[in-house]
Order: structure tokens, then C-alpha cells, then sequence
């Protein structure tokens, strides 16, 4: 450098300057490191001078920056015939060796280099000698600048620390561009990821709702949407997509075939856990009270996703937790007003009154219409999970109906006439329009019981012929009393129920309960203070038709224990067990028991 002349010197200094006033001039990375070739090339008077830096795989280096090659030569080297990055220091193209030691690497002539890919290719533009010098900085080698000439030529010292001197600018040139380039994609990133929070929240304050928050997810992202509830209840689609209920939350419509391959196990997206890709798609989860409310699903999106897209998921599960806050808040309020209103028909209000009127037209409802009254209840299939777990507290047992009931109100909001669903004393209750048969009140309640209280549910209904109360207290009745048949589910009409519907439609519950005391009373007593089963053996030996052998069989007992029992039962009831007329009034006894205690003694 000594020895140039001033104004080779002043050129050197022009053409440095130009590179630091080309990455403060925001040149693009691809301009920048054409820049980078065009100046060395000029400057060292070379024939061809280009910026390798490592391909995306990291197995070969890329030509990124070029001067005195046409394009398409660049692309087609790039795809056919990439610089390997040789396993070791000592083989390979000079552009890979200096890659990794770090220290420049030269061929005079590569007409004396064993035959190799890179020896071909370089053959095939004309080169006969290479030198390249690493752009090295702190952080390591970013790639290489390399110069090609056309003829035989040695580098001596003063070339090569030419080279390293540029290279040195050109890697600070380069780290600059790429820190400008970070922070401007990092602020490109912030604020449309802001821009996208902005949209969806503004969804959820113009009350769009779910449905909203799913088109605006669709429109952002380019790709169907699908959000569904804990219970996989589909809340809100973008697109007509045909679904099947959830298994381990995939679409079932979507499972790749038993005889396709294993799916990938979920991979996580971004840093918040709220986004990861299973097969074909990605779900989002979405939390509330630390518990998974919904799902979202990004169909076809698996692979797809950019960071911001990622963003934009985070920002949709974080405003749709909101809104299902939102949702479940009025839901709440609601049902506590609907449910208040049904509990006070059930005490006897009248349903033509102006105020009940009122108050029923205010939350939507219409109780002009005939109704029927349905009443539900959760059960525990014997074997199931439910079983096995054990007796739920009275407060889950609450919360679990509460749910079940808000569950039947979803499923029918959109139906018209709407019924009238709310929780009362731990069982789901339901004034349902008669013209209302899609979808089926029954089914609709067992749906909301299944899923939110029970491993089955037992549903009794009737028509409301006697009035409210009255229709109230006989279905539950005739619910006690399947209960207590050993019934684990199931729907019952009151009218099924025979002589038992007759009597808890038409019978005032205080003479019923006194019926059955005088009848049976002392014999239940005695059951009580004795630990006997008296009734039982009562109860099986009626359901035999009055055959002691059968009964014996059926308890596993001897004939005479029976007997014996039979006996005892008639001298603390003083009935006549062989008398017809007095045989009945032991069945309807037991019967009413069963009704007006809710099955204990069963």
C-alpha cells in the first residue's frame, strides 16, 4: 500500500467510503454485496470477483454477490454445481478451505489441481487461478470474497494482503446490512403484529363475536378456520368445513388413514406455548383460568406458518380468551335470571301474568305456546371412568349441572321458539315448546348432561296438563323412581310409567307419604334399627309373581329364610301377603316410597 500513488490511495478511500455510504443508504443485502464484488473487482483489477457465504443447508457455499458473471450463470451454478464444504481443511475448492480455517487460500493454476467438481466448473467459465480470503469478524466467517482471473498467476504477499484489507471492510459492510436488515424485520414484525392484535381486538369490541375473530384469523393468515370448545363443539368456522367431533383434538374428517404414516409428534411454535403444528394443520390453544377453553384450528397451515403468522395466533388465542371471558361472564348472568324465573313458575307464579310475561320477553322466551317440561339428571354407568373415580362433591355436583345447563342453552339458542333451560336443585330443567322437535329438547339435554356432569344421563319428561308445579313435582317424582330401579340412563315419558305416573300426576305427595308410612313404615323401621332387608325380599318377591323359589334364587337364599322373612313382614305390617287386594297395596307402598323418599329404599 506504500507504494501506490496518491491517487490510487484517494480511490482506495473513495471506494471503501462507498460501501459504508451504501448500507447507511439502506441498499438491499443482494445490491450491497454486488457492490462488495463490482469494487474489489475494480479496485485489485481482477477479471471476476464474487461473495460466497454458506447455503441455507450449511453443506455448500452460494454465490450471493458477483462481478463479471452474467446471472443465469450464477443460478445455474448455484442450483447444478454449489461449492462443496468439504468435512476437512485439506481437499476441497479454495473458497471452502478458507471458509474453515479462516485464513485466505489460493490456485495458481487450476489446470494442476486433481480432477474435481470445482476444478470442472471453474475450467468451464475460463478461470485458471483463485484466491480467496475469508470475511471474518467476531462472530466468526460469514463466507468468502473470492477472485478469479483467466490466467495462470502466483498472489504474492502484497495481493493477498490487499485482499484481506478489503475483506475486512467488506465484512463489516455486510454485518451492518444484516443488523439494519434484523431490526428493520424485527419492526416490520412489531408493528404488524400490533396491527394484527389492533384487527382482532377490534372484532371483540365491535361484538363480533367468535365468528368474527375467525374470519378476521382468515383473512389475515390466507387459510380455513376452525375454533371449537373444550368438549370439541365446533364455536365458529370460517369456511363450510365438514368436521367430525374431536379425537385427542384432531379432526377426525382429517386423521390420515391407519395405512398412512405415523403422525409427527406436535412441534411447538413461538415462545409462548400457545401454538404448535400436528399434521396438516396448526392449533392454537386458547387458555382461561389456566385451563384449554377452545382450540383453534389453522387448516393446511403445518410448515406455512412465519413468525408472524405465529404471532398472529397468539394474538387470536389471547383476544378470544376475552371474549369467552366475556361470553362466559354474560352466560352466567343470564342463567342465573332464567333460572330464577324457572324456579319461580316451578313455586306456582303464573306464566300469563304481565310481569312473568315481561321477564320472560326480556331474556327471550315465550311461554305463551304450549310447553313440555323435561327434567335431567347424571348418572354413572357402572365401569365407567366416572364410576371409578368416586362420589363427587355437592359443589362439583352443582358446578357440573350449572355447566351442563349453560351446555342445552348453547345447543339451543338458535332455535326458535327458544325453551326456556336452567339448573334447579341439581338437576337440568327445561320448558320446551311442543312445536319444537329439531332439535329434539331430550336429546339435547342428554347432550349437555353427557358432556358436562355425567357418563350418561337420564332424561323424564310429560306434557304440562296440570300446570307447572305440579308437572314439576311429578317428573322428578318419576325420576327418583327410575333412579332408583336401577336405571343408568335412558329418556322416560311420565305417561310410560303406568299406575307409578298416575299417582305422581295426580296424588298430593303428603297423603302418598303417609300411605306408604302406615303400609310399610314399621317395616322399614325395623330394616333400620336391625340392618335387615326386609323390603328388599318384599320387593324381589312381588317382582317374582309371590314365587318364594324364585325369590330364594334370585337372593341367594334358602326357600325358608324366605319364608321366614315373608313372615316377619307380615307381622309388623299386618298385610296378608297372600291376599290379592292386599298384595297390591304392598307394591303401591313400596312404590311410593320409592317416589316420595327418591329411592331410599332402594
Amino acid at each position: 500500500m506504500n507504494a501506490r500513488s496518491d491517487s490510487e490511495l484517494k480511490k482506495w478511500v473513495e471506494q471503501v467510503g462507498s460501501l459504508t455510504a451504501a448500507v447507511n443508504a439502506g441498499y438491499d443485502l443482494r445490491a450491497l454485496l454486488d457492490l462488495l464484488a463490482a469494487t474489489a473487482r475494480d479496485l485489485l483489477g481482477l477479471d471476476v470477483c464474487g461473495v460466497m457465504v454458506p447455503s441455507a443447508s450449511g453443506q455448500s457455499l452460494d454465490i450471493v454477490g458477483v462481478s463479471g458473471l452474467p446471472d443465469e450463470y450464477v443460478e445455474r451454478v448455484n442450483a447444478s454445481h454449489p461449492i462443496r464444504i468439504e468435512p476437512d481443511t485439506t481437499s476441497g475448492a479454495p473458497a471452502s478451505r478458507a471458509y474453515l480455517t479462516g485464513v485466505p487460500c489460493g490456485v495458481s493454476d487450476v489446470h494442476e489441481e486433481p480432477e474435481s467438481g470445482w476444478t470442472a466448473t471453474a475450467k468451464e467459465q475460463g478461470y485458471r487461478s483463485i484466491l480467496a480470503v475469508p470475511l471474518t469478524t467476531s462472530a466468526g466467517v460469514l463466507g468468502t470474497l473470492n477472485s478469479y482471473r483467466s490466467v495462470a498467476h502466483e498472489f504474492t504477499a502484497d495481493e493477498v494482503e490487499q485482499m484481506k484489507l478489503f475483506a475486512e471492510h467488506a465484512a463489516i459492510a455486510l454485518t451492518s446490512c444484516r443488523i439494519r436488515d434484523d431490526l428493520r424485520a424485527q419492526h416490520e414484525l412489531i408493528f404488524r403484529s400490533e396491527e394484527i392484535h389492533n384487527k382482532l381486538l377490534d372484532v371483540a369490541v365491535r361484538s363480533g363475536g367468535v365468528k368474527g375473530i375467525a374470519t378476521t384469523l382468515r383473512d389475515l393468515l390466507s387459510c380455513g378456520v376452525v375454533i371449537r370448545d373444550a368438549n370439541g363443539e365446533t364455536l365458529a368456522s370460517s369456511d363450510s368445513v365438514p368436521l367430525a367431533s374431536t379425537r385427542s383434538a384432531v379432526p377426525v374428517a382429517l386423521v390420515p388413514s391407519a395405512a398412512g404414516a405415523a403422525m409427527a409428534a406436535p412441534r411447538l411454535l413461538g415462545e409462548r406455548d400457545l401454538v404448535h403444528d400436528d399434521g396438516q394443520h396448526v392449533i392454537v390453544s386458547v387458555f382461561l383460568d389456566g385451563s384449554v377453553v377452545a382450540t383453534v384450528w389453522l387448516l393446511e397451515m403445518s410448515e406455512r406458518l412465519d413468525a408472524l403468522g405465529v404471532r398472529a395466533a397468539e394474538h387470536a388465542s389471547v383476544v378470544l380468551s376475552l371474549e369467552m371471558l366475556r361470553q362466559r361472564t354474560a352466560a352466567q348472568a343470564e342463567q342465573e335470571v332464567r333460572g330464577d324465573l324457572l324456579a319461580d313458575l316451578i313455586a306456582g307464579a303464573d306464566p300469563g301474568s304481565p310481569q312473568v310475561h315481561e321477564r320472560a320477553t326480556l331474556l327471550g322466551h315465550d311461554l305463551a305456546p304450549p310447553h313440555r317440561l323435561l327434567v335431567a339428571a347424571a348418572c354413572r354407568a357402572p365401569g365407567s371412568a366416572a364410576a371409578r373415580a368416586g362420589v363427587m362433591s355437592v359443589v362439583d355436583k352443582e358446578r357440573a349441572i350449572q355447566r351442563a345447563a349453560s351446555a342445552a342453552v348453547r345447543m339451543s339458542a338458535h332455535v326458535r321458539p327458544r325453551p326456556l333451560i336452567a339448573a334447579i336443585r341439581g338437576l337440568v330443567v327445561a320448558l320446551w315448546p311442543v312445536d319444537l322437535d329439531q332439535p329434539s329438547g331430550e336429546e339435547t339435554l342428554r347432550r349437555a348432561v353427557v358432556g358436562h356432569a355425567g357418563s350418561s344421563a337420564l332424561v323424564v319428561t310429560s306434557e304440562l296438563e296440570d300446570g307447572i308445579p305440579e308437572t314439576y313435582t311429578a317428573v322428578v317424582g318419576a325420576l327418583r323412581l327410575t333412579l332408583a330401579s336401577g336405571a343408568t340412563g335412558g329418556i322416560v315419558a311420565l305417561d310410560d310409567l303406568g299406575a307409578a305416573g298416575l299417582l305422581l300426576r295426580y296424588g298430593e305427595p303428603a297423603h302418598l307419604k303417609r300411605y306408604a308410612e302406615r303400609t310399610l313404615g314399621s317395616v322399614a323401621r325395623y330394616d333400620s334399627d336391625h340392618g335387615t332387608e326386609l323390603l328388599r325380599t318384599l320387593r324381589t318377591y312381588l317382582d317374582c309373581d309371590l314365587d318364594r323359589s324364585a325369590t330364594a334364587k334370585r337372593l341367594t337364599l334358602h326357600v325358608n329364610t324366605v319364608s321366614q322373612r315373608l313372615r316377619r313382614i307380615e307381622a309388623l305390617s299386618g298385610l296378608n301377603l297372600r291376599s290379592p287386594r292386599q298384595t297390591i297395596e304392598a307394591r303401591t307402598a313400596l312404590m311410593l316410597m320409592e317416589i316420595v323418599e327418591g329411592g331410599a329404599t332402594s
